[in-house]
């Protein structure tokens, strides 16, 4: 870290003890940034800070602050009258408190730094402040100021050093409301049991082993423009199937997810699978069935009327009536 420039040098205020720091971003950005372009010719397209009373470009010796208020007026403010503003924290670090780490909601975490240790004297206290952390098992809940304004800040033990969060304000979260599904959804047990199924497949992931594939198409396509080819195609994407509900959704992703990873299925499928619904083929074989089997009986009952014929004792019995 000796490299990276530190944007603030301070202190860190733990009760009476004083610990010099410079404060260090500890995250970097590779995102590929594009510029504005005129596409006819490919001029750069750029801004400039024009008065609006004037009409004119102005420098940057000439551009002061200022608030508008409600009713539009301009109040100027003064690098002076921000001096002036009665912020104990404005070159200090002062820790407030000590607490858990589940205490911090993760909605708050904002921007993060590294908190380096400024000089040979700050080594001790700073040793000091980084171990009691670790003991305790606890973070340390800090005010401070920067970029014209005080915030909040959590302090934690990352490997050897200290670490800075910034934290959003609690009245600057927003509280869930309206979000989730105001419907009255059941879950059943056997889905609760696939998606545990699903999560157990998927397993864990070591972090350093994603990277932005993103990222990475765009350099592709970057150079290939750059070296006059040109840029690779898309591949198209897999057609997913049909849903039908979502235990077989579930059902569906655990057997990828075990195919992938080689796996056999498992018995506990074959257990919450539900039973296989009837083919409109077969449903049609029904009726046919039945009708062939109805025709059948009439049939055989003619055949029994022609087969049996009249004994000579009926006969004869029926001509002595008649």
């Amino acid at each position: 870290m000796r490299h990276v420039r530190s944007i603030w040098n301070g202190a860190i205020s733990f009760g009476l003890v004083s610990i010099p720091i410079k404060l260090v971003n500890a995250t970097e950005s590779h995102s590929v940034s594009f510029r504005q372009i005129h596409t006819e010719d490919g001029g750069r397209i750029r801004y400039r800070k024009v008065c609006e009373l004037e009409d004119r470009e102005v420098s940057g010796a000439e551009i002061g602050k200022g608030y508008e208020d409600a009713d539009g007026t301009i109040i100027p403010i003064t690098d002076d009258d921000l001096s002036h503003l009665p912020i104990p924290t404005a070159r200090t670090i002062e820790i407030v408190a000590f607490v858990p780490a589940d205490r911090i909601d993760p909605l708050q975490m904002d921007a993060a730094y590294y908190l380096a240790a400024s000089g040979a004297p700050a080594a001790k206290p700073y040793v000091l402040l980084r171990e009691a952390l670790k003991r305790s098992n606890k973070v340390a809940i800090a005010k401070y100021a920067l970029r014209g304004r005080e915030r909040l800040g959590m302090l934690r033990v990352v490997g050897d050093a200290i670490a800075m969060h910034g934290l959003l304000w609690p009245d600057e979260v927003r509280a869930p409301e309206g979000v989730a599904p105001d419907l009255d959804v059941t879950v059943r047990d056997k889905e609760l049991d696939l998606a545990d199924a699903l999560m157990d497949t998927l397993g864990e992931v070591d972090l350093a082993d994603l990277h932005d594939e993103y990222q990475e198409a765009l350099e592709e396509v970057i150079a290939a423009k750059a070296s006059g080819e040109a840029p690779p195609e898309t591949p198209a994407p897999a057609a997913g199937g049909k849903v039908l509900d979502l235990m077989a959704a579930l059902e569906s992703s655990v057997r990828a997810a075990r195919a992938s990873r080689g796996e056999p299925p498992s018995d506990a499928e074959a257990e919450v699978r539900p039973l296989p619904r009837k083919t409109p083929a077969a449903q049609k074989k029904t009726p046919a069935a039945k009708k062939t089997a109805t025709a059948k009986k009439p049939a055989a009952k003619s055949a029994a009327k022609k087969t049996a014929k009249p004994t000579p004792k009926k006969t004869a019995s029926r001509k002595r009536s008649a």
